[in-house]
């Protein structure tokens, strides 16, 4: 992988996900097939995600889902195109080795790697961990509204 870092500004820019809804804090690296970010969002009492003051580790997928398209838009943004809006329409092999996000104290470390991609079809694994150790992964299907331009 390259290293190539970027900021929380560089990566509103990139994703439509606005405000705090941005959960990642930045881009350490990526290449063509994977993307790794970093995030202290889960420690953070504005997060959007938050239910009863708490930080369900399903929502870990959402912060996969956020690396992808930050990956997404940064691969688009290299071939001067723009990224569709996507959705997420299949979950396959979904592992979470904690209940609470929140209750890790070191960063998370947001990887996705690029499985697949046809069409407006793209398929990616997701990992989350933190502190080297995996919290969450699995694997995530979107499709994309049409075809990048």
């Amino acid at each position: 992988m390259k290293r190539e870092q970027l900021n929380r500004e560089q990566l509103l820019e990139l994703i439509p996900h606005a405000g705090t809804m941005c959960l990642l804090d930045s881009v350490e690296d990526y290449d063509e097939s994977q993307i790794v970010c970093s995030s202290m969002s889960h420690q953070r009492d504005d997060n959007p995600l938050l239910t009863k003051a708490r930080l369900s580790s399903i929502h870990a997928i959402e912060y996969g889902a956020q690396a992808m398209a930050v990956h997404g838009g940064l691969l688009a943004q290299k071939d001067n195109k723009s990224i569709q809006q996507g959705y997420l329409v299949a979950l396959r092999d979904i592992k979470l080795s904690c209940e609470y996000l929140d209750d890790l104290k070191n960063p998370l470390e947001v990887t996705a790697e690029k499985i697949m991609a046809q069409g407006t079809s793209l398929i990616y694994s997701f990992r989350v961990s933190s502190n080297n150790n995996i919290v969450a992964s699995g694997r995530v299907t979107v499709i994309q509204l049409g075809e990048q331009t």
